[in-house]
């Protein structure tokens, strides 16, 4: 990849745990020449001003040639979803708990930054899939989009359909259809299959299915899947990559599909998808 000569930065909610690493991000920048580009709410978050080496408060531009993220697996899915479809890369630093989408880890952030800055990283296309609703704009997502029962409420009567095929109707607490890099997040915790990034295709998975026979689907890529709510009464909530994202009113459907935008991750030589299954859950598995 071609050295940076702009980029924006995303970080962690919790500004005391990347303030060393901004510090030296600053620096390197400085040095490389490099413009760093803060949003409104990073300008505030870490009380940033101004200098020859960054632009504060600045709009989200989509001409940058990089997206460094300092956090987790959240804050790196922020980028990957405000640079889909760009081709900008997006370089993580791990400041969360797993940061399996993250390059590297917090005791190599000065290496990391370098090599960020010099563009000395391998890029890896990630698909995506989009949340589509009655004359709503798609939503994109890069690891899942689910529908869950509310708090407090009874659970969810969901029917999803695969083109004109409905394939059944469960009642449970949700519904996950994640994509490649997010079957190792929600749908892997519902028991459904990782697959492995490069496989096209996403994966409808269940939590908490009242049910004997619910089992998680694989779709391929040409597919569209609709999730319609068939209570009469209780709504379910629908979140993006975890985040909110509106209601699934009883009655009404949304539908999921692959998108033709596609995500960039920076990736350094052995940071593989393999590599990073191993290191992170095997590593979680067995507490050391």
């Amino acid at each position: 990849m071609k050295r940076a000569r702009t980029a924006t930065v995303f970080t962690h909610r919790r500004p005391s745990e990347t303030a060393e690493a901004l510090s030296t991000l600053c620096r390197a920048a400085e040095r490389a020449g490099v413009e760093l580009r803060f949003s409104p709410e990073e300008t505030a978050k870490h009380g940033l001003q101004g200098s020859s080496a960054s632009l504060i408060d600045a709009p989200l531009d989509h001409g940058v040639d990089l997206c460094l993220v300092l956090g987790g697996d959240g804050t790196i899915l922020h980028g990957l979803r405000n640079y889909v479809g760009t081709g900008v890369p997006v370089f993580g630093v791990n400041f969360g708990e797993v940061g399996f989408l993250a390059t590297v880890d917090p005791e190599n952030t000065e290496e990391g930054i370098d090599r960020a800055l010099r563009g000395d990283f391998e890029v890896l296309s990630l698909p995506s899939i989009e949340l589509k609703g009655p004359g709503e704009t798609p939503m994109p997502a890069i690891n899942d989009v689910s529908f869950q029962r509310k708090h407090g409420l009874r659970v969810a009567d969901l029917a999803y359909s695969v083109g004109e095929d409905e394939v059944g109707r469960v009642r449970c607490d949700g519904l996950v259809v994640a994509t490649p890099a997010g079957s190792t997040g929600y749908n892997l915790a519902n028991g459904g299959p990782v697959m492995a990034w490069g496989v096209e295709g996403f994966v409808v998975s269940f939590i908490a299915p009242h049910s004997l026979t619910a089992r998680a689907l694989v779709i391929a890529p040409g597919d569209t899947i609709t999730v319609s709510n068939r209570s009469r009464e209780e709504p379910a909530v629908i979140t993006v990559d975890g985040r909110p994202a509106g209601e699934l009113e009883p009655g009404a459907s949304f539908e999921v599909s692959f998108s033709e935008a596609r995500a960039t991750l920076a990736q350094i030589p052995g940071a593989s998808f393999y590599h990073r299954l191993r290191e992170k859950f095997g590593r979680l598995a067995t507490g050391v």
